[in-house]
């Protein structure tokens, strides 16, 4: 069941995605050469504790993973590109990194993603992310009322292909408002003009997320952690939108770099 939501609630997931947007930013200029995914994870922890928030992600239990996921970050790097458990992994020069966080507040919840190299970048790597950066506003702008939901989709795996990446169609975009993962399922690629309706109060996360040479992906022994089944870098881009009679609205923007 689709929820559409009042004017009234997107302004309470707004602040829900005000907080995430600046902490994502905080967490991107954390990560450097030498620090600990658990020092972001601890990070994060701290920041969500100080502002009365909620994790979406701690005690998540879907129908893969091995258990509740006991962390409040997934963070993915190089070959990982989502649901990346945080551990004891210092970074390194060159790493591609990618960091995806859900919160909520009074009980409505924002989603957001970014990815970002840590020291010397590799330019393919920068290539990569821009693609993604690209295809999440190209299916932001392609979130019109009235429109639909294969709008979004073909937006997306267009600019996918123009940088000539392939995309994945198992792990996509979802509804998001009262919880985190909400109807509908938002794909990477699709037909435009197909699928359900762009009705004012649809809130949604789209998430562009490709591998440098495959479309194919593989799980970790634990459970969680995504990969390109080739070893090729990844990286994933993430906001949640909000559709409104006068356009899409991104609850998760993050704050202007200086």
């Amino acid at each position: 069941m689709i929820e559409l939501k009042s004017a009234e609630e997107i302004g309470r997931m707004a602040v829900a995605g005000r907080f995430v947007g600046e902490l994502l930013a905080e967490l991107g200029d954390v990560a450097e050469v030498g620090v600990n995914l658990m020092d972001l994870e601890h990070h994060a922890r701290r920041r969500i504790k100080e502002r009365g928030a909620e994790s979406c992600y701690w005690d998540y239990a879907p129908a893969f993973g091995r258990g509740p996921f006991r962390n409040v970050l997934c963070l993915s790097v190089n070959d990982a590109v989502l649901h990346g458990l945080p551990h004891d992994y210092v970074l390194r020069d060159g790493d591609l990194l990618s960091v995806d966080m859900a919160a909520g507040i009074d009980g409505w919840v924002a989603d957001s993603a970014l990815s970002v190299v840590v020291g010397t970048p590799d330019p393919a790597d920068l290539k990569l992310i821009e693609a993604t950066e690209v295809a999440l506003e190209a299916g932001i702008a392609a979130a019109q009322p009235g429109g639909r939901l294969g709008d979004i989709s073909a937006a997306i795996g267009e600019v996918a292909h123009s940088y000539g990446y392939g995309v994945n169609t198992e792990f996509g975009g979802h509804g998001i408002g009262r919880t985190m993962h909400e109807a509908p399922h938002v794909p990477n690629t699709g037909r435009a003009r197909r699928g359900m309706r762009l009705d004012p109060g649809l809130t949604i996360a789209v998430e562009p997320w490709f591998c440098r040479s495959t479309d194919a992906i593989r799980f970790d022994g634990d459970g969680w952690t995504i990969r390109s089944a080739d070893g090729s870098r990844t990286a994933h881009s993430e906001h949640t939108v909000a559709i409104t009679a006068s356009g899409p609205q991104v609850l998760t923007r993050r704050p202007a770099a200086d």
